[in-house]
């Protein structure tokens, strides 16, 4: 599904990533930790086609099409889906004619009609039960006025209404209580198939109580230093990213 090699990525002249490497096949879930600063966000940025980065090296390959040379809307009509730490409130503009419109061009660009209202608000229904999500929220302008809960919750409705192939959720717990990140946690479990995929990106074991992936990377200083299973995200918890630290600063002195 994606494979990254090697990617660099600089924003500003700053180089942030420094060697990625990364793949990921359908039906599994990846765990992306690491300190601040380690370049977490800037990956998911990076692969959803933000402009304000710049890649210096490296590649990128979605279903073996070169994910770089793409669009960014034209990466998400491929099916990748960037769910933000911080979602943008959007005025005048209600999430029912912000969901149809994204689902028509997605439609319109693999050369099919657009859904019919009916069937549309038809969905909608259906996909707002997964993550609880009321009616009335549904019906008003694009996260105003929303909790950050709200606003999370929002995304994996989104999430489910454009069914993506590969999610990437960038810190998707930060500022939620417990009981909107079980809901969140849950809509993502329930979306999981042996056809889709996800990364995880976060700082906390706490999130991976809920959602369990099959992987854990750690991110340090632009690059993947480690790489396991589960229990990997627990050793983190309690032994802290200055383990990490010191083990990769020590690799570098010695080297």
């Amino acid at each position: 599904m994606l494979k990254v090699n090697n990617l660099h990525a600089e924003i500003n002249g700053k180089e942030i990533l420094k060697g990625i490497n990364l793949e990921v096949r359908p039906g599994e879930v990846h765990a992306i930790m690491g300190p601040n600063g380690s370049g977490k966000s800037t990956l998911s940025m990076v692969l959803a086609g933000n402009p304000a980065y710049t890649v210096t090296g490296g590649s990128a390959e979605f279903y073996g099409k070169d994910l770089l040379a793409m669009a960014p809307e034209v990466r998400s009509h491929e099916g990748l889906f960037l769910g933000f730490q911080y979602p943008v409130e959007i005025p005048g503009v209600s999430m029912v004619n912000f969901m149809r419109a994204a689902v028509n061009a997605k439609r319109e660009y693999f050369g099919e009609p657009p859904m019919s209202a009916t069937d549309f608000l038809k969905m909608m229904r259906e996909k707002r039960a997964i993550v609880e999500l009321d009616n009335k929220l549904a019906s008003r302008s694009v996260n105003e006025g929303f909790s950050g809960g709200e606003k999370k919750r929002n995304e994996i409705f989104q999430m489910a209404v454009l069914e993506p192939k590969l999610s990437i959720l960038d810190e998707t717990d930060s500022g939620l209580d417990i009981d909107a990140l079980r809901v969140v946690a849950e809509g993502v479990n329930k979306l999981k198939s042996e056809n889709n995929a996800t990364i995880v990106i976060t700082h906390y074991q706490r999130l991976l109580d809920y959602i369990k992936p099959e992987f854990i990377h750690i991110l340090y200083k632009g690059r993947i230093v480690m790489t396991g299973g589960p229990d990997l995200a627990l050793e983190l918890e309690e032994r802290g990213y200055d383990w990490i630290k010191q083990q990769v600063d020590n690799e570098e002195n010695n080297g």
